[in-house]
């Protein structure tokens, strides 16, 4: 059926003389693009009254200023109620995971592409209550109240409603409220949106129609100019602790949290500053791991951000080792090596989707651009060693003289092997041990309590450092691999022996240079590796792609074999508190999960004025205890949590 389909729409395929026209799907005419297919046109492409270009593989449309995109009705005018160019979500039932429809436009002018796009869309909710759904929106002169009958939903310019569309200005750090009436254009490509959700009113996941998608439509880009990156919070003054109010009167602590200097110069410094949030503006995918890279001094895709720090990017799912697919709520997160430019963490995963959405955090205000159009690419994985960079292939794998990057990832999986949650350990030469008070050279990088396997901070002869444990956790943590080889960092699983614990095994994801080393090895370049032990076990080799059952709350990570003699092989778990504050979603609330040694607790509970809203006493630690928090009031709290024994915990919730 594919075949023949595919065979009635090259009949309807028409050559304009001028080229600006080159493919023509006339009226009762399909053209099936299928799944993992690739179809090019060297010129224009138009569709004429209910002619189909029914789009589940990729098009590329590459012409020159002349050439048109264009959907017309049956007299030639301008066919703008979309349905003739449609990008397909194969599978919506399984959108997490489902390949889609993809068109590269390029070398058109933007005025010459008037032709309607039907990109079908579900995507997980970003929230639950009231909450803010984030993403791009890449068509040019499209109103933002079309969103209201494609989306289900009525938006409107009120602030405060709950239905409101935002979209982030980099320059004063704050969410500026967009009228109804505000059209997208090129000035606003790379625009990151936000529609308001009030009470669960834009569900994404769970559309009303038959189709199971949502259906947006517009006009796609086409080659658009590059994104200068300069003076984003540059001016703005957040306060003390970021008690500051941005144009809305709303305090800066409220919303805005920097994962990569959470670790050290807390509100001081550049916390928050030289943050760039973007949406992707095409309809292809962006690869956005190679964007810090120089090779041999030249640029393979015009970028090379020299001051880049890392990337944060919240897909909903990650999809690691030959396409398996997996739950994950936390954020992606990438970051790069200040000496070589090699990222390290969600190295494999970082690929935007067609409307999705990423933070760009840079280390100082130095001028940068990024080129949006040489990151388009149809595959859903990052680009591996091999060729040079196009929209089909891979690029060449990186260069250094100054040692390697090594990156041990641990990735919890749940009873069916779907993952829950994952964390980075890396070393290279130039890494600092132990706790930064710089911006510099840092690679690390923070998570939130929502993510229930975390690192810590390094004492310097290994171990955790108290000073630290209770002020961050880390998702991406490095050492210096020459003075603290065989020592050793802590890992800590929150989910392990809670009710209905989903983490039962370990898989580990090792690379080198950012690219995997083969399945099975252990040994990197530098004949030394990674290795792993549990609270009562003895160190084992980790080796790419293995799986390990779960076998403590506790686990010990090591580049290079521990010193056995010296090796201290309690839990660590009865010497440091893991009493935290972490969101339930099940319940849209914050709960207190206590350390198994606590038996009771007193809980305490400010506002950011200092008043005392929830005070408990002698609390039972044996289940987690809900603070409850009036989930319609934006604001910050203090949570103090002290154990019978006199040990306290102090955590800063931000809604």
């Amino acid at each position: 059926m594919r075949k023949s389909l595919f065979a009635i729409g090259l009949l309807a395929i028409g050559y304009s003389v001028q080229a600006q026209i080159l493919c023509h799907v006339d009226t009762n005419a399909n053209m099936y693009v299928s799944e993992g297919t690739l179809v090019y046109s060297g010129g224009g492409v138009q569709t004429k009254g209910n002619g189909l270009l029914d789009v589940h593989g990729n098009i590329m449309v590459v012409g020159s200023g002349t050439d048109l995109l264009k959907t017309i009705d049956a007299s030639g005018a301008d066919k703008t109620d979309g349905g003739n160019i449609i990008l397909r979500l194969n599978t919506p039932a399984s959108f997490a995971t489902s390949t889609y429809g993809q068109l590269y436009v390029d070398g058109l002018s933007q005025s010459n592409v008037t032709g309607i796009v039907s990109k079908e869309y579900r995507n997980a909710k970003h929230g639950n209550g009231d909450f803010y759904q984030q993403m791009a929106l890449p068509f040019n002169d499209k109103v933002l109240s079309s969103l209201s009958p494609e989306l289900n939903k009525t938006f409107s310019g009120v602030r405060y409603s709950g239905n409101a569309i935002f979209m982030w200005n980099n320059a004063t750090v704050v969410s500026d409220t967009k009228p109804v009436a505000t059209t997208t254009n090129v000035a606003t490509a790379h625009g990151y949106y936000m529609l308001g959700s009030k009470n669960n009113n834009l569900d994404l996941s769970n559309p009303p129609a038959a189709s199971g998608v949502y259906t947006i439509n517009g006009k796609p880009y086409s080659t658009l100019a590059t994104a200068n990156l300069v003076n984003a919070g540059n001016g703005v003054n957040f306060g003390t602790n970021g008690n500051f109010t941005n144009s809305y009167n709303e305090k800066y602590n409220t919303y805005l949290w920097d994962q990569f200097e959470e670790t050290n110069s807390l509100w001081a410094g550049t916390f928050g500053k030289n943050i760039y949030e973007f949406g992707n503006p095409f309809l292809t995918n962006l690869d956005l791991s190679r964007i810090g890279y120089v090779e041999n001094g030249g640029v393979t895709d015009g970028n090379a951000i020299s001051n880049i720090w890392g990337i944060q990017y919240s897909p909903g799912t990650v999809q690691y080792v030959a396409g398996v697919g997996s739950t994950f709520t936390n954020p992606l997160t990438m970051t790069f090596d200040v000496s070589t430019h090699i990222p390290v963490g969600d190295v494999n995963n970082l690929i935007v989707k067609p409307m999705g959405v990423f933070i760009m955090k840079l280390r100082d205000n130095t001028p940068q651009t990024l080129n949006f159009n040489t990151l388009r690419r149809f595959s859903n994985t990052a680009r591996a060693a091999g060729t040079d960079y196009n929209v089909n292939a891979s690029k060449s794998a990186f260069k250094t003289n100054s040692g390697t990057v090594k990156q041990l990832g641990v990735i919890g999986l749940d009873a069916n092997g779907k993952e829950v949650a994952r964390v980075y350990y890396v070393v290279t030469p130039n890494a600092t041990t132990g706790h930064q008070v710089s911006n510099a050279t840092s690679i690390q990088a923070a998570t939130d309590n929502s993510n229930s396997l975390v690192t810590y901070e390094e004492a310097l002869n290994g171990g955790q450092d108290p000073n630290y444990s209770g002020q961050y956790k880390l998702y991406i943590n490095e050492a210096n691999e020459n003075n603290f080889l065989g020592k050793d960092i802590v890992m800590d699983n929150f989910d392990y022996g809670t009710a209905g614990q989903k983490i039962t095994s370990y898989k580990f994801e090792i690379r080198e240079n950012a690219e995997l080393i083969p399945a099975g090895v252990h040994q990197l370049s530098s004949g030394i590796g990674f290795y792993y032990k549990s609270a009562n076990g003895t160190p084992q080799e980790a080796k790419q792609g293995a799986v390990v059952p779960v076998g403590s709350k506790i686990y010990n990570l090591y580049y290079g074999e521990p010193n056995r003699g010296t090796l201290i092989t309690k839990d660590t778990n009865n010497t440091l508190s893991k009493t935290m504050v972490v969101y339930n979603p099940t319940i849209s609330n914050y709960i207190v999960r206590f350390d198994p040694s606590w038996k009771k607790a007193d809980i305490e509970v400010y506002d950011m004025s200092g008043k005392l809203i929830i005070s408990k006493k002698a609390v039972n630690t044996s289940t987690d205890f809900v603070l409850e928090l009036d989930s319609s009031v934006k604001s910050s709290y203090v949570v103090k949590v002290v154990s019978e024994k006199g040990v306290i915990i102090n955590t800063k919730i931000l809604k």
